[in-house]
């Protein structure tokens, strides 16, 4: 099953981050990362008003082979960048481990990364490759993507989700039960049989959209 990870590093640490070094409080926006045969063109959009001493300090860095304006729009432009990412211990772990970018975000000090890895075995190989290059690498958090269109609460209706809640904390589901049918239909004003289908239905959801759906990913992982 895939999983996602939110990572820091200082922008000293790798290559490309002392490639696209910015001044002050400027920052930089990685869009995409495109594996090319052995290569890796990191896409990046500037603020206008840092582009031309920003140019010029990446044209000079010895890593650099061509940095290509690729589009403008309105006070930002978008930049491919040709280099040479073997040099680059970061990014060539993120290569090797089959990492999708998902985001990065960039400060003359620090980035921030959200990167997808196939398999929670990937991601430690990943940390352990940075690691063996003295990267020091802050893991955030970590969690599994649910299924596609479910939102923050894996399918489940405000209705559903303050039910399942209140069963929980109130101890529904605890030995010995603390709460039972009756108490939880009163504090919602509905019947005993309509709380009873409503946490059934959001059980259903909840289920379908975390543990069936992580299942789908494990057989498609296979596949």
């Amino acid at each position: 099953m895939s999983v996602i990870a939110h990572l820091r590093i200082p922008a000293s640490s790798f290559e490309l981050g002392r490639i696209l070094e910015m001044e002050g409080g400027t920052s930089i926006v990685l869009e995409n990362l495109v594996p090319l045969g052995e290569k890796a063109v990191p896409f990046f959009t500037v603020h206008d008003a840092s582009r031309d001493a920003f140019e010029k300090n990446v044209r000079k860095h010895p890593s650099v082979e061509s940095i290509r304006e690729v589009s403008k729009h309105n006070s930002q432009t978008l930049y491919a960048l040709g280099w040479a990412v073997s040099r680059d211990l970061f990014f060539q772990a993120i290569v090797e481990a089959d990492a999708q970018l998902l985001s990065a975000t960039g400060t003359s000090t620090t980035w921030e990364f959200e990167l997808r890895f196939p398999t929670h075995t990937a991601l430690s190989e990943f940390q352990e490759s940075c690691s063996n290059g003295r990267i020091p690498l802050e893991v955030g958090r970590i969690y599994n993507p649910t299924k596609p269109g479910t939102g923050p609460w894996y399918g489940l209706t405000n209705t559903q989700r303050d039910t399942l809640m209140r069963a929980v904390q109130g101890g529904y589901y605890s030995i010995p039960r603390r709460m039972s049918t009756k108490d939880l239909a009163e504090a919602f004003d509905i019947s005993d049989q309509a709380v009873t289908e409503r946490l059934r239905r959001a059980i259903i959801t909840l289920v379908e959209n975390t543990l069936v759906a992580a299942m789908d990913d494990e057989f498609e992982a296979v596949d």
